[in-house]
């Protein structure tokens, strides 16, 4: 065992003949807050991270989040280490949990400056003063412009987490003199209590204690040497050459009764729905942000929100923003530029979301459809998602993105409360208030016009939205059968629906069935005849035609939806297939093969195989003659009925 220069102990803060805030008061800084505590965490952590990274270091940020236990190699300098002058379990309970099996949570982050600074509250520095914002004052308004923090009462999540209000801080960081320096220290956060020192005489304690070098008149971080080589002891993860970050390590995290496996997966799926915007490449090329969640030495992916279902809604709204199709939002009274919307309107596949997955997505307040706008500032962290008006159709989603000026950051910023997750105009007076409440004006504006633009229904109406169709809609257009909605590649709503029929250019010609186009032709195809036997008696070849095998399916390919037609082709014979596309209008027969200007017409993405392979071609030559089933797949054109007509032409063998 090595032996340290400094040994390290706890120092329990008395209160001072000028009073102290208690750790009570501390704890409680964060309210009672409708998100859970590891939801909290993941907001907090990161946006702390965010606003400590260090542009000069290139790349993204690094955070990461690890569940375990403390190493039989590593268990008993935890005990020794930690428990060195610490208090007594009826005033922290630290030294009956050393006792047991140690289980931590390590919240880390790279390519940040670290909590640099001077190390002791009263000491003046021109630069960051992150230590002691961290580890020894509260309530410090921030110095990061255009942060996403406001006063730092974040980090009391971390004692929150803690069954034992304990953490350990280990960072490295650049010192006044530019020089590389690694630091070490215990803080804790409990309770305030009356104790009896070795003389008989009565203290009363804060509840607030550090650990650390006890050698001057207060404690202190370790630093330097001593830091790494007791970081070393207690198992923690060194530090790069060049490295510079920060780890919090919490000791007997509370995980909100789960056990750490389980806590780990929502913990990644709460990464996804709460950070996504820093996991999308910027426009050129780099990456914000590069998150991972670990429990007992296994990954935990974190979605990816480009593909993973609804979170790509929001990352298509997201995108607007940079376009043309992003909106500015304003306030006339007075007037004021407040931030760009961008929005975007789809079916969605039914979720079917993991256990982890749909509590993340509860906690959000989002269940079975999205009809919502995230809304946040210019750091671009996802403050809340404003739920809108529904749209009145189960698979109809839109997603919405708010992010407000540079100009309006700081109104925002004062309309959040401590856990950054609401904007309340209420906190607010004057202008301020006004330019926070006319924000919701303008968001419910956006949204009715855009249920308005696809005959989505207002409140008080009995009418649903064409552009919604799936096979809960059948009976709603037209008396329609075979529905399924699908959305083009990165476009909006549609419906769908099949019918199917010889090739036009075939001999005999086979007239087409005008009859209610909402029906799905089965069987021989619509209209479809029985030719007389040939009068010299030989055998007529069995004409080519389509057969469908059951409706058209609304489905999800490669994380977009599509409209899906399974056909066989009967007739023992080579013939090459494509299909007829077409907008149909609902009740009336009518159909569109030459689309308006600027309007979409649905297109084929191709031939899918009965081994799922798809083959993207305009026609497709299959040998027919059993019951194979072959597909179809469609991306229907925008808020339309989309009538897909399978044709079918023999093919002369070579």
């Amino acid at each position: 065992m090595t032996d340290l220069r400094t040994e390290p102990q706890w120092y329990s803060q008395p209160y001072p003949p000028e009073g102290a805030g208690a750790a009570e008061g501390i704890r409680n800084q964060l309210g009672r807050p409708e998100l859970d505590l590891l939801t909290i965490l993941v907001r907090e952590a990161a946006q702390n991270s965010w606003d400590a990274r260090d542009p000069r270091q290139g790349g993204p940020v690094r955070f990461g989040i690890d569940l375990g236990y403390v190493g039989p190699a590593h268990t008993d300098a935890w005990r020794r280490l930690l428990s060195n002058n610490a208090p007594s379990n009826e005033h922290l309970g630290l030294r009956k949990v050393l006792r047991s099996g140690i289980r931590i949570m390590t919240v880390s982050d790279r390519g940040t400056h670290g909590l640099g600074g001077p190390t002791r509250a009263h000491q003046i520095s021109g630069g960051r003063q992150d230590f002691i914002a961290f580890v020894r004052n509260v309530g410090e308004p921030r110095n990061t412009e255009l942060g996403g923090g406001t006063y730092g009462f974040g980090k009391a999540i971390f004692y929150l987490l803690s069954g034992l209000g304990t953490v350990l801080v280990h960072t490295r960081c650049r010192n006044d003199r530019g020089e590389l320096e690694t630091r070490l220290m215990g803080c804790a956060l409990w309770q305030s209590y009356r104790a009896v020192d070795a003389d008989g005489i009565e203290h009363r304690y804060t509840g607030r204690h550090w650990w650390g070098d006890a050698s001057g008149e207060v404690i202190d971080p370790l630093v330097g040497a001593e830091a790494e080589e007791t970081a070393r002891l207690l198992g923690l993860v060194p530090f790069g050459a060049e490295e510079t970050g920060t780890s919090v390590v919490v000791l007997d995290p509370q995980l909100d009764g789960m056990e750490p496996k389980e806590a780990a997966a929502y913990l990644a799926e709460t990464v996804a729905w709460h950070l996504w915007p820093k996991m999308l490449e910027r426009p050129d090329g780099t990456l914000p942000m590069r998150f991972s969640v670990t429990c007992e030495g296994r990954d935990f992916p974190v979605p990816d929100p480009r593909t993973t279902s609804p979170l790509n809604l929001f990352v298509d709204a997201y995108r607007q923003l940079a376009t043309d199709e992003g909106r500015p939002l304003s306030c006339q009274k007075p007037v004021r530029k407040l931030g760009h919307l961008g929005i975007v309107k789809r079916p969605v596949v039914p979720l079917t979301p993991s256990p982890a997955a749909r509590r993340a997505m509860e906690m959000v307040q989002i269940e079975r459809s999205v009809h919502h706008v995230a809304l946040m500032r210019p750091a671009e962290l996802v403050v809340t998602y404003w739920p809108g008006r529904e749209t009145g159709a189960e698979l109809l989603s839109y997603a919405g993105v708010f992010r407000a000026t540079e100009e309006m950051d700081a109104t925002y910023a004062e309309a959040e409360p401590p856990t950054h997750d609401a904007w309340n105009h209420h906190r607010l007076e004057g202008y301020d208030r006004t330019f926070v409440r006319t924000t919701f004006t303008r968001l419910k504006e956006a949204v009715d016009e855009l249920l308005q633009l696809g005959g989505a229904a207002r409140e008080g109406s009995a009418n649903v939205a064409l552009g919604a169709a799936s096979v809960r809609f059948s009976p709603l257009v037209g008396g329609a059968q075979g529905t399924g909605g699908a959305t083009d590649y990165g476009g909006p709503s549609s419906t769908g629906r099949a019918t199917a029929a010889p090739d036009d250019d075939e001999e005999p010609p086979t007239p087409r069935h005008r009859g209610n186009p909402g029906k799905s032709r089965k069987g021989r195809g619509p209209g479809a005849v029985d030719l007389p036997p040939p009068a010299d008696g030989t055998v007529r070849a069995p004409r080519p035609r389509v057969k469908y095998a059951g409706e058209t399916t609304y489905e999800e390919r490669h994380g977009h939806a599509v409209l899906v037609q399974a056909f066989t082709l009967p007739a023992p014979t080579l013939q090459r297939v494509r299909v007829d596309l077409a907008v149909a209008l609902p009740g009336t027969g009518n159909r569109e093969t030459d689309p308006p200007a600027g309007a979409a017409m649905p297109g084929l993405v191709g031939w899918e195989d009965p081994t799922g392979t798809l083959h993207a071609s305009p026609t497709f030559v299959i040998e027919g003659g059993d019951d194979t089933v072959w597909r179809a797949v469609v991306r229907p054109a925008p808020d339309t009925i989309t009538e897909i007509t399978v044709k079918t032409q023999a093919v002369k063998a070579s």
